[in-house]
């Protein structure tokens, strides 16, 4: 695995954690522990990531203009983060009232 990929990977996820702690902690009644919320936050900031990368350069850094390398991989990864967690704790918010 090239040293760039991991660097890309581990920046995304991190940055979705934050983005999925940040959404956890405004969304008070999803009543989500910090599980969900960290494995959310960091499938999401990986998906989030790798989209905007493919959308903005088409996974080619040179070609990604402003936001390509680092910045878009924090931009999409707490994106990412965020709106996988939103999306899972409205799940489990609705499963729980049921």
């Amino acid at each position: 695995m090239d040293s760039n990929v991991l660097l890309q990977l581990v920046v995304q996820i991190v940055t979705g954690v934050i983005g999925g702690q940040a959404v956890g902690a405004a969304i008070k009644n999803a009543a989500m522990t910090q599980l969900p919320k960290i494995l959310a936050g960091g499938i999401g900031g990986i998906a989030g990531g790798q989209i905007l990368t493919s959308l903005v350069g088409g996974g080619d850094p040179a070609t990604a203009g402003a936001l390509g390398g680092m910045l878009g991989d924090v931009v999409g990864g707490v994106g990412g983060g965020a709106i996988l967690t939103a999306i899972v704790g409205a799940v489990m918010n609705s499963m729980k009232r049921a």
